[in-house]
């Protein structure tokens, strides 16, 4: 009996993506699963920073390998673990722990996860990779149909998707609270005070710290002149490491609309606004628009992506104090023919607006399976059970259509999208952005 979740995951996903055989959850060839009694044995991309608190995530399972450039960044990590072997490349430690590894988590700087999760898939690693995925629109469908051919347990780490609110979310849309939705906001105050974006950000050459293999940070990368301006956090400002607040923020803040809605691929993207455009980073503010047509009984539906905003958004008839919006100001507005709903970042809070229409409600039945947590979901699958929420089949044609606004934010005017053919039709320079530039003699596998 297929569940209602693969039923979901694989049938909205259909055609996403030309070649990728999307008609279906995702295949498992089973090799090398474990009993879920059994522990699995999971290495790191990463040991600092957000790559920690996956490994924490992880824990009851074992941890045998490490692997982080960063000496400095990766110190807790690799002080938790003193008996796990430590590495700067991650093409080594996959090399030489190979036979040791049923796993691998991916949580390093964006440009890194393609070449890190695909070079643990095709050796038959199970993956976690952090959010974004990938940097670029080439990688996320690399990603996407690896993971089909060695048929190995993925998830990516947008947590949101694993989220009871998030859930209720979808099921409240679907049978019809507010009607058909036929535009969504969502926003995010990123970067902001997180890390510097704009015109002032230059970075300056200065000597590597001895703590840092500044090579084996960089890759896959173009090489270039160390500075401290992108180790170790603000690499996501700059184009060649990150994907500015799009690949920080969107995969939570549009996981909810993208599952709600059942969302593959856009017609058009389009860059509406920004401020503080940087000649080395993302600008400051932005606002793009990304345009859906019909899904089945669905209607054509537009995304608009806020970022670098201080408050929450105003919107005609919403009352203020009545959208999701706490410290971090992130959170989306779904706009229905018949009402509106607002959630929060990982689908928190999901309530009609104004709120007070939620007294009366009473919450539709459950179609979605419920996650035992977000890394147990992928643990679970690592060891046989359905696959993860957020696997590759779901993720990949997600992450594809959102870095389509990274893309956006470098030309003026609408960007017409190909889904079928994964091409803009109507510009060929922004084309070139589609797969990252590769260092001389990388091999992405």
């Amino acid at each position: 009996m297929i569940s209602r979740r693969h039923f979901f995951y694989g049938s909205l996903l259909a055609g996403a993506i030309p070649g990728a055989g999307f008609g279906s959850a995702p295949s498992l060839k089973r090799l090398g699963y474990k009993s879920p009694n059994e522990k699995l044995n999971i290495a790191s991309v990463g040991a600092g920073g957000r790559a920690f608190a996956d490994i924490e995530e992880c824990s009851r399972e074992n941890i045998v390998a490490l692997c982080d450039p960063d000496e400095k960044r990766a110190e807790k990590g690799f002080k938790l673990y003193p008996n796990a072997p430590k590495y700067k490349d991650f093409r080594v430690m996959l090399d030489k722990e190979g036979k040791n590894i049923d796993a691998v988590i991916v949580a390093c700087p964006d440009h890194v996860h393609g070449s890190a999760a695909n070079w643990a898939m095709t050796r038959g690693k199970h993956v976690y990779c952090e959010k974004p995925l990938t940097r670029t629109v080439w990688e996320a469908q690399q990603l996407t149909l690896s993971a089909q051919k060695y048929g190995v347990a993925t998830q990516m780490g947008n947590q949101g998707y694993s989220n009871e609110g998030a859930r209720q979310c979808c099921e409240m849309i679907w049978s019809g609270a507010i009607g058909n939705v036929t535009e969504v906001h969502a926003w995010t105050n990123r970067p902001w005070a997180y890390w510097p974006q704009g015109p002032e950000v230059e970075p300056k050459e200065e000597p590597v710290p001895p703590t840092l293999d500044w090579d084996a940070w960089q890759a896959d990368a173009v090489p270039r002149p160390y500075s401290p301006a992108y180790v170790p956090h603000n690499w996501r400002a700059f184009p060649e490491y990150g994907c500015g607040a799009i690949g920080d923020m969107a995969c939570h803040i549009l996981g909810t609309p993208n599952m709600a809605l059942k969302l593959a691929g856009p017609t058009s993207v389009e860059c509406l606004l920004q401020e503080g455009k940087g000649k080395h980073t993302f600008p400051k503010k932005s606002v793009i628009r990304f345009d859906f047509p019909a899904r089945g009984a669905m209607a054509p539906v537009k995304i608009f992506w806020h970022d670098g905003l201080e408050t929450v958004p105003k919107f005609d008839g919403v009352p203020d104090g009545e959208l999701i919006g706490d410290k971090d100001v992130n959170g989306s507005l779904f706009i229905g023919d018949k009402g509106l709903i607002t959630t929060g970042c990982y689908g928190e809070r999901t309530r009609l607006v104004p709120e007070a229409k939620m007294a009366d409600y009473k919450l539709p039945p459950k179609l979605l399976t419920r996650s035992p947590g977000h890394h147990q979901d992928w643990i679970r699958a690592c060891k046989g059970g359905e696959p993860a929420c957020s696997n590759f089949s779901v993720a990949g044609p997600f992450v594809q259509w959102m870095l389509l606004g990274t893309i956006a934010m470098r030309f003026d005017g609408l960007l017409a999208w190909d889904a079928q053919k994964g091409v803009f039709t109507n510009n060929k320079a922004a084309n070139e952005f589609l797969k990252p530039k590769f260092r001389k003699g990388w091999k992405f596998a």
